[in-house]
């Protein structure tokens, strides 16, 4: 599978501590040496940082003007600006990814070859192995899994909410259109939010369109972050599976 455009999308919320690691530089220089493969875009999506990372990125987008641009967004949340960037990408592929590069970018090589075998969705699971996590994260992602099961399905996905999932132009233009008009668009919020739903909810919406799901094993590593808090993280998202599940029975994904 060569000569196509990859675009990879990435959420920055406040993000100057991974910024200020080379994150983006070692982005740029795993996809540099792939040039030969295939083509890409970067597309860095700042929802609205204060803490000097939307600066950060655009000097070092204004260096490297090729390959990688920012988007700017108000503050909608990451679901919000993944969104967003996916709706502006051009790829034949189209990969979301996290800042800390939990999962790093040379596990696309995981990934792209299942697209020969007819999938449109390809994501990264971490399932049991989740190299450095706290005992209160294990408890959460099972906690998640269960809840998801009973109250959504997609019981043949382990782990929905690995951070780390490509799509095709199609599927992705198809079910990110669909969830922006679900949400109208996502409104401003204030703080942080890690949307445990919104995975579930790309996931459950691409499955009802028909669009094919692989889940692949992908290497992760636990990137501590001040943005997790175990007790309220777990009841908004419990709060979004029930969102999501009276979405189910109102016909809203149909």
């Amino acid at each position: 599978m060569d000569n196509f455009l990859l675009s990879v999308v990435i959420p920055s919320y406040n993000e100057m501590a991974n910024l200020q690691k080379g994150t983006l530089d070692k982005i740029k220089s795993y996809l540099s040496k792939k040039r030969k493969n295939f083509s890409y875009e970067v597309i860095v999506v700042d929802d609205g940082s204060d803490d000097g990372s939307r600066e950060f990125v655009e000097k070092f987008v204004k260096e490297n003007h090729n390959e990688f641009r920012i988007l700017k967004n108000n503050h909608l949340g990451k679901a919000g600006a993944v969104t967003s960037g996916v709706l502006h990408a051009k790829g034949d592929f189209i990969l979301f990814t996290d800042m800390d590069q939990a999962t790093p970018i040379e596990e696309i090589e995981k990934l792209l070859p299942y697209f020969n075998n007819g999938y449109d969705v390809v994501i990264g699971s971490r399932s049991s192995k989740r190299r450095g996590a706290p005992f209160t994260r294990l408890i959460m992602a099972q906690g998640m899994i269960t809840l998801r099961s009973m109250l959504v399905g997609l019981n043949g996905i382990k782990d929905t909410q690995c951070g780390f999932k490509v799509f095709t132009k199609k599927s992705a233009h198809d079910v990110f259109s669909k969830i922006s008009k679900i949400h109208h668009g996502f409104s401003k919020i204030k703080g942080s939010s890690v949307t445990a739903g919104f995975d579930v909810e790309l996931l459950y919406i691409a499955g009802n369109m028909g669009f094919k799901i692989k889940e692949v094993p992908v290497e992760w590593l636990y990137v501590e972050t001040r943005r997790v808090s175990p007790i309220r993280d777990s009841l908004e998202g419990l709060l979004e599976l029930f969102k999501i599940r009276s979405n189910i029975l109102k016909g809203i994904y149909s």
